[in-house]
């Protein structure tokens, strides 16, 4: 990453490191020399207080004296020569680290006294007692620093250090800076790579778990452990996506229940309008005929008891019809809101389908359908057998107000390993394609007259598919080409007996 923690502070510390070594680069070259020259100056000054406080002493001439002279003279890097002048122009050597009386040392001492100094060079301290120079020696070209002068006793000195060695000593110093500042820049440059990893390992596995956390994943957790101040941060990190995951489960929750709510809210208020307008549709029409012949009743419109008969069985069928639907609905509307519990249990249905049959004989015979059941003896399921009985009426009654042609209707119960299949065939024309996903809306109606003319109303499919739905169970309807099927299946009592089936055996 380019703007990575580690990456900074690969960058600050190696830059740093290489700071600091122009920084000692800078202050080896520039300053140095100066450094060394006022320090020197200090050797000097304390040379000659040294020479001085010996021949105030008068132990100049002791071997122990100019011991520990030679000595200071050596630690320093100094050449000395003192000399005590005499009346006749000349002067004895009381005190000299020089041997060779050739030496330039020597010339320079007498070029001092008789002021034929050539290169006197730039004075850098002065006094009664003595000068201090900064020069370079015409003979062979170097750079000294050099004091001379006279000490409390009247002798005359000369001393001398020499600042090449000083330059050489700052050269080889910057080449040795440049070899470690390379080594120190690689080996830091490690270092800082590790470390930082560190540091900054724990860092990216928070910055990973606090994406982890913004797209709601609640089951990352900070592993690095530690006991510093970003394994603390660890752990509050942990503490709290415990926390806001139980936090966003309850929001969740009320969430959920509040969308339920408002849901049920809608569709209740959806229910209440449809319920309305087709209720208020599918009542206008029996409550005019029932008020239209409630009128003639009243006002004598006919004197034959025959007519007057005709008139209250028009009003009676019409209140039935109304009667029936009311009751329909309150049964959808249970079963639609779940107010309704499902008991299931194991019956017969082959049994329960010819209990129907039975039942609805008349209307067959009214009719002049034939019937074809076509099942085992007994085949055992687990439903709720009061609504399945609900279910095979209505297509039942269906079949035998729709059937037409050669008038026949066939029954199947059809056993597939676990499930039972019943169907109800009738022949007649089939439904239109547009209109097969309608049939299970409420009041829909394929044929409106026919429909009126033997008292439906367009509920009861709707509470077929309300039962269905309930059950968790497939339903549906087909065309063939001389007629329409129903279906509906059921679970079956695989490997049990049916209760009516157990009682003949015990019979």
């Amino acid at each position: 990453m380019r703007h990575s923690i580690r990456r900074q502070m690969m960058v600050v510390f190696v830059g740093l490191i290489i700071f600091i070594l122009v920084l000692m680069f800078a202050a080896n070259s520039g300053f140095l020399e100066e450094y060394y020259i006022v320090h020197k100056q200090a050797d000097l000054l304390d040379m000659y207080n040294s020479i001085d406080t010996e021949i105030q002493k008068g132990d100049i001439k002791d071997e122990a004296a100019i011991n520990k002279l030679v000595r200071k003279t050596e630690k320093g890097n100094l050449s000395v020569i003192v000399v005590q002048p005499d009346g006749n122009g000349d002067g004895n050597i009381i005190f000299s680290t020089v041997r060779d009386a050739t030496s330039p040392l020597y010339l320079k001492l007498f070029a001092y006294i008789f002021d034929k100094n050539q290169d006197k060079g730039k004075i850098l301290k002065s006094t009664d007692s003595y000068k201090i120079y900064k020069t370079k020696d015409f003979v062979n070209g170097t750079e000294y620093l050099e004091m001379w002068g006279n000490m409390s006793s009247g002798t005359i000195f000369v001393m001398r250090s020499p600042l090449e060695s000083i330059r050489e000593s700052a050269d080889l110093a910057n080449k040795f800076l440049v070899y470690m500042g390379g080594i120190a820049i690689l080996l830091g440059g490690l270092l800082v790579w590790f470390f930082s990893r560190k540091i900054t390992d724990p860092i990216k596995e928070l910055a990973v778990l606090s994406q982890r956390m913004a797209d709601l994943d609640f089951d990352a957790k900070y592993t690095s452990g530690g006991e510093n101040e970003i394994g603390v941060l660890g752990r509050n990190f942990n503490i709290m996506s415990q926390r806001l995951e139980k936090t966003v489960s309850e929001l969740k929750s009320a969430n959920n229940r509040l969308k339920k709510d408002i849901e049920q809210k809608e569709k209740l208020e959806n229910m209440r309008n449809e319920f309305l307008g087709n209720v208020s549709h599918e009542l206008k029409t029996p409550i005019a005929l029932i008020q239209g012949y409630a009128e003639g009743l009243k006002e004598g419109i006919s004197e034959d008891p025959e007519s007057r008969e005709f008139y209250c069985d028009v009003i009676m069928d019409e209140a039935g019809k109304m009667n029936r639907m009311v009751k329909n609905l309150l049964i959808l509307n249970q079963l639609e809101f779940g107010d309704d519990d499902v008991e299931f249990e194991r019956f017969d249905i082959v049994s329960l389908i010819r209990g129907v049959l039975a039942s609805c004989e008349i209307l067959i015979q009214q009719a002049e359908a034939t019937v074809d059941f076509i099942a085992d003896e007994s085949v055992c399921v687990w439903a709720d057998e009061f609504k399945t009985e609900q279910v095979l009426r209505n297509y039942i009654t269906n079949a035998i107000h729709h059937v037409e042609n050669e008038k026949r209707i066939e029954i199947r119960v059809i056993s597939k390993g676990n499930v039972v299949k019943i169907t109800v065939f009738n022949s007649g024309k089939p439904i239109p394609e547009e209109d097969l996903t309608k049939l299970w809306d409420k009041f829909y109606k394929v044929d409106k007259a026919h429909t009126r003319e033997y008292g439906g109303n367009g509920i009861g499919l709707s509470i077929v598919k309300a039962i269905m739905e309930s059950f968790q169970q497939e339903y549906g309807v087909r065309n063939f080409e001389n007629g329409v099927e129903f279906w509906f299946e059921l679970d079956a009592g695989t490997g049990e007996k049916c209760p009516a089936e157990e009682e003949r055996n015990e019979g």
